[in-house]
């Protein structure tokens, strides 16, 4: 099989904050543009935002964000001193999440011009990020 990458599609309200939140806050590349749409570049994935009238809220993280597990940690902490120094906002700060487990991690979640969340973070054993099956522990009980 050759290389693939990911494609997600998401909502988004305002084209220039999307395009400033994305390629100026979060170094995405810019790829086409047009009056309704985005294809923006994250770490070597292509997401493609679509112009609509309203966001869609959701109530706490889940059911619907997206974002990248960084495999090195300086990594992950590069990209959360990054959107500090750029101002952007940061819907859960970054924090350490089930500390000497299997599935240990470093995450932070932020918000983008039109309330979607994205979630970065860091495993301190990369197994968990397919693995760790004997783990049933999947995000949070009560979000």
């Amino acid at each position: 099989m050759h290389k693939a990458i990911f494609h997600l599609a998401f909502p988004m309200t305002d084209l220039d904050a999307t395009k400033r939140f994305y390629v100026e806050g979060l170094g995405c590349t810019l790829g086409r543009e047009s009056d309704s749409a985005l294809i923006l570049g994250l770490a070597g994935n292509q997401i493609v935002a679509h112009l609509v009238k309203e966001a869609v809220e959701q109530n706490g993280i889940y059911p619907r964000h997206f974002g990248l597990v960084f495999t090195n940690e300086k990594d992950w902490q590069a990209l959360v001193d990054r959107a500090k120094a750029k101002g952007l906002k940061f819907y859960q700060e970054p924090r350490h999440r089930f500390p000497g487990k299997c599935t240990e991690h470093r995450t932070f979640f932020l918000e983008d011009p039109s309330r979607n969340l994205l979630e970065f973070k860091h495993y301190t054993h990369e197994s968990a990020i397919f693995g760790e099956q004997q783990d049933s522990g999947i995000g949070d009980a009560k979000e």
